[in-house]
């Protein structure tokens, strides 16, 4: 996007630099863990939004909930910034050092502390990735079922109320953190929740911190829910006459109750796009992924109602696989489709944004969504999780171009307005960061956000805590 462009976007308060007395105190603890070369502050000074690269002034690498305690109680004493970094997968600009300051490494915090398969519970510390955390479970008959397409870190997707693929069936971050070891912006640690499956005990903790995008604590440790590896899983491909029959065919296949456990939509561009990057010879056409988990005969069953389902509205060449490695190269073909759109138009960079509805009203949004898109003359990929309403839209823009970021800026706003009204959310999974931070009074009313910034006075007075995402 246009420089000028960016710069007007993440503003969102004033510098407050890293003072002497603090970069001191830090380089004394964390030697050559505190690092201020321009080289790694740039690389933690970008997610992968298409805003530019926003540095913080220092990076520590944490090993330890001591080593974020000491951070953050030595940042609030002089009111300096602190931004958690994980993965740098975001969307929404919710890692950019608006207001400068320290970004806090925890990909370090990397162990795996405990894993109990009969109980279906894993103990975490924020660092772990998905696929980390998947593959020392593999032989243990579990796995966790929160899908976000990239390999970040869990700490990250806590902190983004992270969902993708499974969720329709598993559901999100939400549902499937049970309890936090977080540190709050004076440096105090808590525990919040309990391995329990229930509770009625006290406010619920460890669900305010979920979806709290690092404002009002960090976390650094999480015990999370794993769920049985299915006996039996079955993948289809069916393609569709257009968009609003592919649409129609998933909103059915949820109306109807069939326990899908993935439901992805591809339009004829995402398609294209997946062709070319992952070297498949897959219909240009719009199209369904789907995914069904359980015994052999269950899945079966699902897979034939599903199949007529989508006949009736107009769906053809099927093609039904139970082959792992069959399924392993369709998702991941899937999971590559954001990388397959930037090839699409070569030095250009992806704006994607998302919106979720509820399924009545999905058909009708994506539609209006994909008119929008061509009446003015933007370049984009949609696709999404229309098994749970959520989808995205993947737009190709020039960076030079302060034309094409205003389009895409005005298409946004657009999106956003149309999903609201129709009784949905601006973000389904991507989280608000910098972005989407203008809308929430529009989607929540202006009571409840300003009892989300009390709280957020409350928990981070001097407000150090990744200042300026979700509200200024």
């Amino acid at each position: 996007m246009a420089s000028s462009s960016v710069a007007g976007a993440v503003v969102a308060g004033q510098k407050r630099p890293l003072v002497p007395a603090v970069a001191a105190a830090l380089s004394e603890r964390f030697g050559d863990r505190f690092v201020t070369s321009e080289a790694v502050r740039e690389h933690h000074g970008r997610d992968e939004s298409a805003y530019d690269i926003t540095p913080p002034d220092a990076v520590v690498f944490a090993l330890s909930t001591e080593d974020v305690s000491f951070t953050l109680a030595l940042a609030n004493q002089y009111s300096v910034p602190v931004i958690a970094y994980g993965a740098g997968s975001s969307l929404e600009g919710h890692l950019l050092a608006v207001q400068g300051g320290i970004c806090l490494d925890l990909s370090r915090m990397n162990t795996i502390l405990e894993v109990d398969a009969a109980e279906g519970i894993a103990v975490v510390e924020a660092g772990v990735t998905r696929k980390q955390l998947n593959e020392h479970i593999r032989q243990e008959g579990v796995f966790f079922s929160v899908d976000p397409g990239a390999d970040a870190t869990i700490g990250g997707m806590i902190a983004t109320r992270a969902s993708g693929t499974n969720a329709v069936r598993y559901g999100t971050m939400r549902e499937n953190v049970l309890s936090l070891t977080a540190v709050t912006a004076t440096g105090e640690v808590i525990r919040t929740g309990t391995r329990a499956r229930k509770s009625s005990a006290g406010y619920d903790l460890t669900h305010l911190l979920v979806g709290s995008e690092g404002t009002l604590a960090i976390v650094t440790q999480a015990v999370v829910k794993l769920r049985p590896v299915p006996e039996a899983s079955s993948v289809a491909v069916g393609h569709f006459p257009d968009v609003d029959a592919a649409v129609r065919t998933a909103s059915e296949i949820i109306q109807y109750g069939l326990p899908i456990a993935r439901c992805e939509l591809l339009d004829e561009m995402t398609v294209k796009a997946v062709n070319r990057y992952s070297k498949l010879t897959l219909l240009e056409r719009p199209m369904l992924l789907m995914e069904f988990h359980g015994s052999e005969t269950s899945v079966a069953e699902q897979a034939a109602v599903a199949e007529e389902i989508a006949k009736q509205n107009g769906g053809e060449e099927f093609r039904w696989t139970r082959l792992p490695e069959e399924r392993t190269k369709l998702w991941s073909a899937r999971h590559n489709a954001y990388f397959a759109t930037l090839q699409l138009r070569p030095g250009c960079r992806v704006f994607s944004t998302d919106a979720c509805v509820p399924i009545s009203k999905l058909a009708q949004c994506i539609a209006e969504t994909r008119a929008d898109l061509s009446a003015n003359g933007l370049l984009a990929t949609v696709l999404g999780h229309v098994g749970d309403g959520n989808f995205h839209v993947s737009m190709v823009i020039d960076p030079t171009s302060e034309q094409e970021w205003e389009a895409s800026e005005r298409f946004n706003e657009r999106l956003v307005h149309r999903a609201i009204a129709m009784g949905g959310t601006c973000t389904g999974e991507h989280g608000v960061g910098l972005h989407k931070k203008r809308f929430l009074e529009a989607e929540h009313g202006k009571q409840a956000v300003d009892l989300m910034r009390a709280l957020k006075r409350t928990m981070d007075p001097n407000n150090i805590l990744n200042p300026g995402k979700i509200f200024d």
